[in-house]
């Protein structure tokens, strides 16, 4: 195996660190996925009936303020200017997210300025002290109140996470924007869009090197094949991307992670919701959204008598099950220190995105600790010598 640095999985993380270490610093680097496809959960097709391009493990929405990331993404692909809006089903009615001045009005059935909207919120927020507020529950009750919370998170959350959400980390609701004006754009951030011809084109391009190598269908845990854990693990640099208590056979207990299953059907009709995303906010409903993926490309040449809709359930994960995200109990917190002792004391492995930092990471997250982790750890080794040190498993 004639190669300086193993990366185990193809998704934006391991790719954008082959790229760099390929381009940059001139490794030959190898990139092995168990799956038979490149490009992780970012991976999209077209539906063979309708020709529309499906995100086949749930939607993907690319959008950042951080310009390195936006300069380097923007390389291998062109980008559309969609904006992402959500909308929720909650007791039969259709509500704007997150939360604005229009979803306030809306659910109280008043017409309150900004300044009255926010009085109100406030009222009803000072339950719970923002400051002492722990979990979940605390931290979104603080924000926006009781009612607010319990119509439009409580049983949302405890459906996607499978988690009563008081066990949950109340980081988790600050990710999400409370507004005082009727602006129901989803995210913040500078740049925003989805690539003119998809995510497996965009990911392609990024492996297109000639210094890169793309195994797929190869199990780094299989030990009859030449790229497995024992026959790589300190003797060649790697970058881990897989979960990261798999990579230890679980020795310290699993992870807590969700998982996600999906329900496609392609319908007769132009069009089935008008929205790109419905989420459904009641727990009775078995699923926590439906995506309508024509509606990401209104600006192509799409059939105007069929649309393709999947319906998004989510579960905790078994063994055998794709990890989408970490839980993050606080079990898991305390298993997750164990695992940081355990991956400090291997030699020359790195762990990277989100199933190998067991954090919640967005595209351009992922993106940005790929481009800092060779900035800081590969860039030094290869380049000065330095030892390469995993130093745990953060980001």
């Amino acid at each position: 195996m004639n190669v300086d640095l193993v990366v185990v999985g193809s998704g934006f993380f391991g790719l954008t660190v082959a790229r760099q270490c390929a381009e940059d610093l001139g490794l030959r680097v190898l990139v092995i996925d168990r799956r038979d496809h490149i490009g992780g959960n970012a991976y999209s097709e077209a539906e063979p009936t309708t020709g529309i391009e499906v995100h086949r493990y749930g939607a993907h929405l690319f959008h950042t303020s951080n310009e390195r990331v936006w300069e380097h993404v923007n390389r291998f692909t062109r980008f559309t200017p969609y904006q992402h809006r959500v909308f929720t089903t909650y007791q039969g009615q259709v509500y704007a997210m997150p939360v604005n001045l229009g979803t306030i009005n809306q659910y109280f059935r008043t017409a309150m300025s900004p300044a009255q909207a926010r009085a109100l919120v406030a009222e009803q927020a000072a339950e719970v002290d923002t400051a002492s507020a722990a979990n979940f529950e605390d931290k979104a009750i603080s924000l926006i109140g009781r009612p607010l919370y319990e119509a439009f998170f409580r049983g949302y959350t405890a459906k996607q996470w499978q988690t009563d959400p008081r066990r949950l980390p109340g980081e988790t609701v600050t990710r999400l924007p409370v507004r005082y004006t009727y602006d129901n754009r989803y995210f913040n951030d500078t740049h925003e869009g989805l690539p003119v011809d998809g995510y497996t084109a965009w990911l392609e391009r990024l492996a297109d090197h000639p210094n890169i190598e793309v195994r797929l269908s190869t199990d780094f845990f299989d030990t009859s094949q030449e790229v497995s854990r024992g026959n790589v693990a300190g003797n060649v640099p790697v970058v881990y991307t897989g979960p990261v208590d798999t990579y230890f056979g679980d020795a310290e207990g699993r992870l807590t992670w969700r998982t996600l299953d999906f329900e496609q059907e392609v319908l007769p009709i132009g069009d089935f919701q008008g929205t790109p995303v419905m989420n459904y906010a009641d727990e009775d409903v078995p699923y926590t959204r439906i995506h309508e993926f024509r509606h990401f490309h209104p600006e192509r040449d799409y059939p105007k008598d069929s649309t393709v809709i999947v319906r998004e359930f989510s579960r905790f994960a078994a063994h055998g099950d794709e990890p989408y995200y970490p839980v993050n109990t606080p079990e898991d917190r305390r298993r997750l220190l164990a695992y940081r002792d355990l991956a400090a004391g291997e030699k020359g492995v790195l762990f990277g995105g989100r199933l190998g930092t067991y954090k919640y990471l967005d595209m351009h997250m992922a993106i940005g600790a790929a481009l800092s982790m060779v900035d800081n750890k590969l860039a030094p080794h290869f380049r000065d010598g330095a030892t390469l040190t995993s130093g745990g498993v953060e980001g």
